[in-house]
């Protein structure tokens, strides 16, 4: 479910219009988080520590309104629920993107995510799906580094404004772990008070 917004009443009609127009609307920020609380809470659940904070990636973006905005042909549309295409890594090394439904409820969003990275690992292709929708997330994991800033490709011919978010190495400091995280975002529907929004509330929810 989406609703359009009614872009003549709307508070960011100029910021939408102005930033729509760049060649290169997104931008992006770079911040450490401090996982030291969710990687204990992922081990005592026995649970898989990527799942865990995936879970929390969507439930920090399904929280923040300025997130579930999309273009569409030039329109903007506010989605109900927003779900994540992730990179999931194969055996040979390649990866594939999936299509990972969010759930509130935990225990059923870790078996969805556990039977979608069997479905993609089970293909030969990157793109694993025929249409995966504008209400997602583009996510990413790049355990092995500790990347301080990150870029991505971009097909400027192609339409998007899918946020997307991208994790790094865990590491550990002074008895504390942490891993950066890369968040970028169309800067027509997100402004900086709203990157600060999703970081705040993103390492409140990990340390739950």
């Amino acid at each position: 479910m989406k609703t359009e917004i009614n872009l003549d009443t709307w508070k960011r009609k100029s910021h939408f219009e102005f930033f729509s127009a760049m060649d290169e609307p997104f931008y992006g920020l770079t911040v450490e988080i401090d996982v030291t609380q969710a990687y204990k809470k992922a081990k005592e659940l026995k649970t898989s520590f990527f799942i865990y904070y995936l879970y929390a990636t969507l439930k920090t973006i399904n929280e923040l309104p300025a997130f579930k905005f999309r273009i569409d042909n030039g329109k903007v549309f506010q989605h109900e629920r927003i779900d994540a295409s992730s990179t999931v890594l194969k055996e040979n090394e390649t990866f594939g993107f999936s299509h990972i439904i969010y759930h509130d409820d935990f225990a059923v969003f870790q078996e969805s995510v556990k039977t979608e990275i069997v479905r993609v690992q089970q293909t030969d292709t990157l793109l694993t799906k025929d249409d995966y929708g504008d209400n997602i997330i583009h996510f990413s994991t790049i355990p092995w580094v500790n990347f301080t800033s990150l870029t991505h490709t971009r097909g400027f011919k192609h339409p998007d404004s899918s946020p997307k978010v991208s994790i790094g190495k865990m590491i550990d400091k002074n008895d504390q772990k942490f891993f950066n995280v890369a968040l970028f975002a169309h800067h027509g529907l997100v402004d900086g008070i709203d990157m600060g929004r999703f970081f705040d509330f993103f390492q409140d929810i990990l340390n739950e």
